[in-house]
C-alpha cells in the first residue's frame, strides 16, 4: 500500500459486534492507527493519548478508528476500562494488517502504523513505525489528517 493508491476496501468487527465497513465511510477523511495490542503499556499510551486530544480529532471531522488482531471482547473492555472514545476494529485474522502492509515482527500482530485515507478513499499518509516502541505524537497525525483534508 502506497500513498496516492486507492485504498483497500474491509469490513472488521468493532467491539460491540457490529460490523464496520471502509467504503461506507467515503465523503470523509479516515484514519486507521494500527497497534500491536489491547492493555499493553505503548498501545495503552498511545490510545489514552487520542483520548486526551479528542477535542482536536473531532474538529477534523475524521473517522478515526484503532485496529489491531486483538478480538471484538478484548476492544471492548479496553474501551470500557480506559474511557476511550474511538471505534475499536477487530482483525483476528490480520487480513487488513496484510492489505495494508502493516505485519509486525511480533506473530500474529500488526506494527504500529498510521494511515489517513481521504474522503475519495486515496492513501495519502501511510506511516509504519519500524520499533513499536515508539508511538505516533498526535499533533503529527492531526497534521496528516489536515493535510488530507486539503486534497
Amino acid at each position: 500500500m502506497k500513498i496516492g493508491e486507492k485504498a483497500h476496501d474491509f469490513t472488521l468487527k468493532d467491539g460491540d459486534g457490529n460490523d464496520w465497513k471502509l467504503s461506507e465511510q467515503r465523503g470523509k477523511t479516515v484514519v486507521l492507527l494500527f497497534y500491536p495490542g489491547d492493555n499493553t503499556p505503548v498501545c495503552t499510551k498511545q490510545l489514552c493519548s487520542v483520548r486526551d486530544n479528542w477535542e482536536d480529532y473531532a474538529k477534523t471531522d475524521a473517522e478515526v478508528v484503532g485496529i489491531s488482531t486483538d478480538s471484538a471482547e478484548s476492544h471492548k473492555g479496553f474501551a470500557e476500562k480506559h474511557d476511550l472514545p474511538l471505534t475499536l476494529l477487530s482483525d483476528e485474522k490480520s487480513e487488513v494488517v496484510e492489505k495494508y502492509d502493516v505485519k509486525s515482527w511480533l506473530p500474529g500482530r500488526s506494527a504500529r502504523a498510521v494511515v489517513v485515507i481521504d474522503k475519495d478513499g486515496i492513501v495519502r499518509h501511510h506511516q509504519v513505525q519500524s520499533l513499536s516502541l515508539f508511538r505516533p505524537k498526535d499533533d503529527e497525525v492531526l497534521a496528516a489528517i489536515r493535510q488530507a483534508e486539503k486534497i
